[in-house]
């Protein structure tokens, strides 16, 4: 009786299902991993998805099983530099780095937040931005307690210098690690194509707030003396863990940027390294510290978008953009870096990204007759900047933003929707607008 009233409805049931999920997400009423365990669990009851691979004698096509919408690469990855950070993390060594670009500054408070800013940024291009600011925001309420003055313009900063940072490679931010796997695009792709527009980005974003923040950061010649002679002797508790997790992140590093010599995939390196790190460790702890709850969230969440793809859904609204944008590689470029960040500000950028990747591939696909054309990959480079940097719009755009107002908040120092929305509008809008200029500088005109 079931399967009569699915017959026919897949899609439609499928594309309710994946709706709902995003509805639940972005309320925050129930944890989001068991929103999207939830989802995918129904996915699979109403047979919306093969639960195995096999050859449908109908069409003379294969049909995948639930396992291969799965992207195993996106998880690995995860799971391996998040092990990695966790150990290294023990060690002490990035809050050393912190404290010794702080004694750079010389104590100047306007100084210090662009250094705070460009580490957090730079941090956020090689590790993920909630270990990033995790790993920040120790520091910040010191030297905030040091200066005597109000740590959210701090904060608030490091949040969007994060967000902008972690858009410049595969690794920063996740929805990047979904758009290099789906696209088949390098850790030096990235790195060649938006580290650039992203350096300027950054500049632009933080000189403003530095000037909207101005009469904060001020402090007396006392107050910068102490903080440029801070005490960093003893923050590297463990040198041996230090030396080791170090030279084990560089050598990961390095496999993502040779890919294109090696042919091995980034996931590869990131479980290797953190294999090789375990071995000095007691795994039980360290696994304790992987993000468990993102994980069953992504896993989830592959499954609910695979339902959809495998329903004929993706193709639909691909076919649907194509015709908005009349076949236009300008038209839907645009679109897609502008609606991206506008939604991944009001929803999180994860369940974005999974949902307009399989997209994008479809509205790129030879099949379709009525692809789109041209220097397509300005639609994967679109996706990317606007996902990324719409996580500044609003304080539950982005992991790292949401963690960063709970923890301030604990601390005696919440920071309102309202006012950490002034500024991610005006960053938000700044960022996209100098993308949408280098879009179609580099691609479109």
């Amino acid at each position: 009786m079931l399967s009569h009233l699915i017959q026919g409805h897949e899609m439609i049931i499928s594309g309710a299902i994946l709706v709902i999920a995003y509805i639940f997400i972005a309320s925050e009423k129930i944890q989001k991993s068991v929103v999207a365990l939830a989802g995918a669990s129904l996915t699979m009851l109403l047979g919306l998805i093969p639960l195995a691979g096999h050859m449908d004698p109908e069409k003379a096509d294969y049909v995948k099983g639930v396992f291969e919408y799965i992207d195993f690469q996106v998880i690995f990855l995860l799971i391996g530099m998040m092990i990695i950070v966790s150990i290294a993390s023990r060690s002490g060594v990035f809050k050393w780095m912190a404290i010794n670009l702080l004694k750079a500054t010389k104590g100047h408070p306007k100084t210090v937040l662009f250094a705070l800013a460009a580490f957090t940024a730079i941090a956020s291009a090689f590790l993920d931005n909630v270990t990033t600011v995790v790993l920040m925001m120790p520091i910040t309420f010191i030297i905030a307690k040091e200066f005597e003055t109000d740590p959210i313009p701090f904060l608030i900063t490091e949040v969007l210098a994060s967000n902008i940072g972690g858009t410049a490679t595969l690794i920063g931010d996740p929805p990047n690690i979904i758009i290099g796997t789906r696209a088949g695009l390098t850790f030096m792709d990235f790195v060649n194509e938006l580290s650039g527009i992203i350096i300027l980005i950054f500049l632009v974003v933080v000189s403003i707030l530095i000037f909207l923040f101005r009469k904060g950061l001020k402090a007396t010649p006392e107050k910068m003396a102490h903080i440029a002679n801070l005490d960093n002797s003893k923050t590297i508790t463990d040198k041996n863990l230090m030396i080791r997790s170090m030279i084990t992140l560089g050598l990961v590093i390095l496999g993502f940027v040779t890919h294109d010599i090696t042919h091995i995939s980034a996931f590869v390196f990131a479980v290797a390294g953190a294999s090789f790190l375990l071995l000095f460790e007691k795994p039980k702890e360290i696994y304790r510290d992987v993000e468990w709850l993102t994980i069953f969230f992504f896993v989830g969440l592959f499954i609910i978008i695979g339902g959809f793809e495998a329903n004929g859904g993706i193709k639909f609204l691909a076919d649907q953009l194509i015709v908005l944008t009349h076949g236009s590689l300008n038209a839907a470029t645009m679109i897609i870096l502008w609606a991206s960040g506008i939604l991944s500000g009001i929803i999180d950028n994860i369940p974005y990204t999974a949902t307009m990747a399989p997209l994008i591939s479809e509205l790129i696909n030879p099949a379709n007759p009525n692809a789109i054309t041209g220097s397509v990959h300005a639609l994967w480079w679109a996706l990317s900047l606007g996902a990324c940097l719409g996580g500044n719009l609003t304080i539950i755009g982005a992991a790292a933003n949401v963690l960063v107002s709970e923890t301030a908040a604990a601390k005696g120092h919440p920071i309102s929707f309202m006012r950490f929305m002034k500024y991610g509008v005006l960053a938000v809008f700044i960022s996209l607008t100098m993308s949408s200029v280098y879009l179609y500088l580099r691609y479109l005109h």
